[in-house]
């Protein structure tokens, strides 16, 4: 069940949603009822809100109707907080200014999932360091690559450098054993965040030519974790590495929390 300020959501109430398409969300993945990084994906909720609609967020609000919507869920489960104004206006968005709490429930596969294979695609999204519901753009060139016979894009922006996949980061560890996160505008992923606080890394830029070089890639989102890259475009990579299944154990270690 959907629920839209902690009621059952109605038809009229997701219209401004399906057709206008303006709000902001954060996906969190919950394993026997605790989701990794939960301050943190309240911070992002909080940071985006005051950028999407210049309002504040009562994040207190929103961990009860998180609470609400995992009454009986024993499964793994990804819990999906999207925040909109159901009054939003086409013409006038400027005059939204009282979002709302939409939540929303699904199952969570198996973490890791099979390696990808990712196809490089010129793409740059909108507002990159916002989780924005704008997914027309990231889904059509996870389409285009799908029908090339991959699994997912991976963006490259107009200074021919990395940026980030299609609802993933990107990492990668290079030839002497080094996380190498790409230097460019992306969404601040609350995963790579986690993983970045807990081993050595270096950010910097990131050619597609050097990332097909490296020792091993790897994608990372909440529901996913991290995830091996098999190959960027006609480029295998290994999808086993020493580092690599460290990062694993290292997330997968990382306790969850309460909402």
């Amino acid at each position: 069940m959907a629920t839209l300020n902690g009621k059952p959501v109605t038809t009229e109430d997701l219209l401004a949603l399906a057709l206008v398409g303006v709000g902001h969300f954060t996906s969190m993945r919950v394993d026997d009822g605790r989701i990794r990084g939960l301050p943190l994906h309240m911070e992002r909720l909080t940071k985006d809100c005051k950028a999407v609609w210049g309002a504040d967020l009562d994040t207190a609000r929103v961990r009860a109707y998180v609470r609400q919507a995992l009454d009986g869920h024993t499964q793994p489960c990804v819990v999906r907080v999207t925040v909109y104004d159901p009054r939003v206006d086409l013409g006038r968005p400027a005059d939204a200014a009282d979002p709302g709490v939409l939540v929303t429930v699904r199952s969570a596969g198996t973490m890791p999932p099979a390696p990808l294979r990712a196809m490089s695609v010129p793409y740059e999204r909108d507002l990159p360091e916002v989780k924005h519901a704008g997914l027309f753009g990231a889904l059509h060139t996870r389409r285009a690559a799908q029908l090339a016979g991959f699994d997912d894009a991976l963006f490259i922006g107009r200074d021919a450098l990395v940026s980030e996949g299609g609802t993933w980061n990107v990492g990668f560890i290079d030839q002497n054993g080094t996380v190498v996160w790409p230097q460019a505008p992306v969404l601040p992923g609350v995963t790579a965040a986690l993983l970045q606080q807990r081993a050595e890394h270096r950010i910097t830029a990131v050619t597609l030519e050097r990332a097909k070089g490296m020792a091993a890639a790897f994608a990372t989102n909440t529901s996913i974790g991290v995830r091996a890259l098999a190959a960027i475009d006609d480029t295998r990579l290994p999808t086993e590495h020493p580092v690599l299944n460290h990062l694993r154990d290292t997330y997968l270690a990382i306790p969850g929390e309460r909402p």
